[in-house]
């Protein structure tokens, strides 16, 4: 490993470890801010230090009663401000897309690291404006869900579901939802019907637009995993490191779905088509691919929430259903009960930047947040209460993650309807250099 991946490992690893993130646990109720470790590269003194295991055991930072001793004690043995100065000063150095990249990271690490400082008393409160700009690359705004709605409910009257009555539109969703419930003790034999069916889309849809060393890339070796009183909806746990008999590798992951989540077979749809394929299963295994033939650098092998390289993910994977349709607008897809499945997903991530919006933009309570989310946004009373408080009001997710649904989708949204498949998707998978949803725009520049 040269010089900026024990830079990048020790910056990552070490935020993820000083949040209580562990990016070895299987379980995305161990894992947090570094999504992967595919690399084969030996786990670096930020991880594999003595004080980083009590610091995990103990949540870190985000643990209901912080382990002070156990924090001192890992800032003292690793020292996170360098490790990130490190990261700018090689990127830096390097210049062009690579350096770009890397400088994002970079920006996105320091913010993590002065949010821990603020939590443990240590450091001034971060704006919350500097937060957003450091994950998504734009200031933060409200979320605007009128002309969704208007389509629901227009998608919804013609299903025979009148939203003048009682209770109105959301009233009218509820019922939609209760009479299309996905039932969680199927939910495997669902998912891997579902997952068949997106991965024959894309075999038509996104394959005959990358590089041909891309088809032998299993799109979707994930394994569906029901699980109970998840502080989440679902995980997405991107593995990469089981390997075949000649060493190549098997790009596995699972997905932990929460038992008590309430959806709509079509939303279900979408989940995976956003999860697993074309969305990020998908493009985390066309990353590893890309890495071990050598066309992209070690940062690839460590993705990480919170930066903007996430926030493109999060618009990949939410434009996936329409990546593997061939189509660019929700109502080009060819039924529309899934139209409405797929609308009430997009409603739902302007839930979630809204959250972050009136909890930290605006200060409103928690409880108006949550009637917010649910009667404007059409959200389940479990997504209301969830978005509104463990993931709202937590002091990174809230002001970092939440708004990278809304922008990321935004963004991909616009690039392929200006841009031809040939040319956004291969930017889109990494097939043109590992990119995140700002330095993208250099590899889109005209030719």
């Amino acid at each position: 490993m040269d010089a900026i991946g024990r830079f990048v490992a020790d910056a990552v690893l070490g935020i993820d470890t000083l949040w209580g993130g562990d990016v070895m646990c299987a379980s995305g109720t161990g894992r947090f801010i570094a999504d992967s470790w595919f690399s084969d590269e030996p786990l670096p003194a930020a991880y594999t230090g003595p004080a980083a295991a009590r610091l995990r055991e103990s949540g870190g930072v985000a643990g209901k009663k912080i382990d002070q001793a156990a924090v001192e004690e890992y800032l003292r043995e690793v020292d996170l401000p360098q490790a990130i100065a490190g990261v700018r000063d090689e990127a830096r150095k390097l210049g062009g897309l690579r350096g770009e990249y890397l400088l994002g990271m970079a920006t996105s690490l320091e913010i993590m690291w002065d949010l821990a400082m603020e939590v443990l008393g240590k450091g001034a409160p971060v704006p919350y404006a500097r937060c957003v700009e450091a994950s998504t690359g734009r200031p933060p705004g409200a979320s605007h869900p009128e002309a969704k709605r208007a389509r629901v409910a227009e998608l919804l009257a013609r299903a025979g579901y009148a939203t003048a009555g009682a209770g109105g539109l959301r009233a009218a969703v509820d019922a939609w939802r209760r009479d299309r419930w996905v039932p969680m003790a199927s939910v495997r034999a669902l998912g891997a019907a579902f997952i068949a069916h997106y991965d024959r889309l894309s075999q038509v849809n996104l394959l005959p637009h990358l590089p041909p060393e891309l088809a032998s890339v299993p799109r979707a070796n994930i394994e569906f995993l029901p699980i109970k009183d998840a502080w989440f909806s679902g995980s997405m746990n991107y593995l990469g490191r089981a390997r075949m008999a000649d060493g190549r590798p098997k790009y596995e992951a699972t997905y932990e779905i929460n038992a008590s989540l309430q959806m709509s077979v079509p939303e279900f749809e979408q989940l995976v088509s956003h999860e697993v394929v074309p969305g990020h299963v998908t493009t985390f295994a066309y990353l590893q691919d890309l890495y071990v033939r050598g066309k992209v650098n070690f940062e690839a092998t460590v993705l990480t929430m919170n930066t903007r390289s996430a926030t493109l993910f999060e618009g990949i994977a939410n434009n996936a259903i329409l990546i593997a349709h061939g189509v660019t607008e929700i109502e080009q897809l060819p039924d529309e009960d899934l139209q409405i499945g797929v609308l009430l997903a997009m409603l739902q991530d302007d839930a979630k930047n809204q959250s972050s919006y009136l909890t930290w933009g605006e200060g409103a309570p928690r409880e108006k947040v949550a009637a917010t989310l649910r009667n404007d946004f059409l959200v389940t009373e479990e997504r209301a209460n969830k978005l509104s408080g463990a993931w709202g009001q937590h002091p990174l997710l809230g002001r970092m993650y939440l708004p990278a649904y809304r922008a990321g989708t935004e963004r991909v949204a616009e690039w392929r309807r200006i841009h031809p498949a040939n040319r956004i998707l291969p930017a889109l998978y990494g097939c043109s250099g590992l990119a995140d949803i700002v330095t993208i725009k250099e590899i889109l520049k005209p030719e």
